[in-house]
């Protein structure tokens, strides 16, 4: 791969709220999968740059991610989206407070990349670091609204505490965000991630890597009831999620399935089909989360989507219909910052920050790091 021919997106940055010489700046920069990306943000929540460099051309001839792939091209990229994040939004590295960058959960290889560059820019230049777990950076994405969003799910001020539904390609998880680093785990899935289970579905079908947009787009187009999946746990109390019985159901019916049958019209309807019982059970499963004492005690205003996942319209509309039929709001990032990127952990280091959470000793990054364990 050439440097010189990197296709890296300008993600643009938000008209400023309330512009301030005394604004805290943080760089924050993301490897932790198949995006390399680098932000600037302030506390005033304006992104004043956002830069994504997307591994998906590399990635989709073999239908997933390749972690070997995926950190060498981190390697290549990271000084390029670092350089352009600066030039787009008129900074120096002097002018920057904080820096900021994902020490995990993650592919180690690309996590190692993202954390050794912010690891030298913050010792080369004095800065405070702090080490941001990915999940977080999602967990507290949806607090750093959109200035101009027209989707008023992206317009709520999202406060402490709030019931957060986490999912995305690795992680499905119902969590109680009590603040900044408090995070108590009121459910999660016991096998595959909703993520995980749509790209498995698309590749089933062979509609492409990343499966969730294209089965998303498909099921718009589909008769959601023509086949019937099953709905694993939603007959059973608690707020733990199962997808791979899903999966082996939408595996059987195709094994079963002339090929001469598979149509457009078979996949638009298997797709809406297969979608419709994952949202039922996820909204199963937040009805109980909702009415957990856990929850209930809590009191929390807002019902948040964050991750990958965050993006699918289906699971957002039937998310926002629960919140309604609970008088709570629903609040989502905007699209652009639900996948992985580098504004969701500069926000999330300038929460750290504010708090007195950077490091003061050398870090390891780490593979694995469950929120609660923060």
């Amino acid at each position: 791969m050439n440097t010189e021919k990197l296709i890296i997106t300008d993600m643009g940055s938000d008209t400023p709220r309330c512009v301030s010489q005394k604004s805290l700046l943080c760089l924050g920069i993301e490897s932790s999968c198949d995006e390399t990306s680098a932000a600037i943000v302030d506390d005033n929540k304006n992104i004043l740059a956002h830069i994504i460099y997307s591994q998906i051309p590399e990635h989709q001839q073999y239908g997933g991610v390749v972690p070997e792939l995926a950190a060498r091209a981190h390697i290549l990229a990271i000084d390029e989206v670092i350089k352009q994040t600066l030039e787009r939004a008129g900074k120096t590295i002097k002018d920057i407070d904080v820096v900021a960058a994902t020490a995990g959960p993650g592919l180690i290889g690309g996590v190692l990349v993202g954390w050794m560059a912010a690891t030298g820019i913050a010792n080369a230049t004095n800065k405070p670091l702090v080490a941001v777990n990915h999940l977080e950076g999602h967990a507290l994405v949806p607090r750093l609204k959109a200035t101009s969003a027209s989707d008023s799910a992206m317009n709520i001020d999202v406060k402490f505490p709030y019931l957060l539904m986490l999912a995305s390609g690795g992680h499905c998880q119902i969590l109680l965000v009590r603040g900044v680093g408090k995070y108590e785990l009121i459910g999660q899935t016991l096998d595959d991630s909703a993520g995980e289970a749509f790209d498995k579905i698309a590749k089933m079908l062979g509609l492409g890597y990343p499966g969730g947009p294209v089965v998303d787009k498909r099921a718009k187009q589909g008769n959601s009831k023509r086949f019937r999946f099953p709905r694993p746990l939603c007959d059973k109390p608690g707020c733990d999620f199962s997808f791979s019985g899903i999966k082996t159901a939408a595996r059987m019916l195709l094994d079963k399935t002339p090929e001469s049958n598979i149509d457009e019209e078979f996949i638009n309807d298997f797709c809406a089909s297969f979608q419709a019982a994952v949202v039922d059970c996820i909204t199963n499963r937040l009805h109980n989360a909702i009415s957990d004492e856990r929850v209930k005690s809590a009191k929390p205003k807002t019902l948040v989507v964050a991750g990958g996942v965050a993006k699918n319209s289906a699971i957002r509309n039937a998310m926002e219909k629960l919140a309604t039929d609970f008088n709570m709001q629903f609040a989502a990032p905007p699209m652009n910052l639900c996948t992985d990127n580098g504004a969701m952990i500069a926000w999330a280091g300038i929460e750290n920050y504010k708090v007195g959470n950077t490091v003061s000793k050398p870090v390891a990054p780490r593979p694995r790091w469950p929120l609660t364990e923060l």
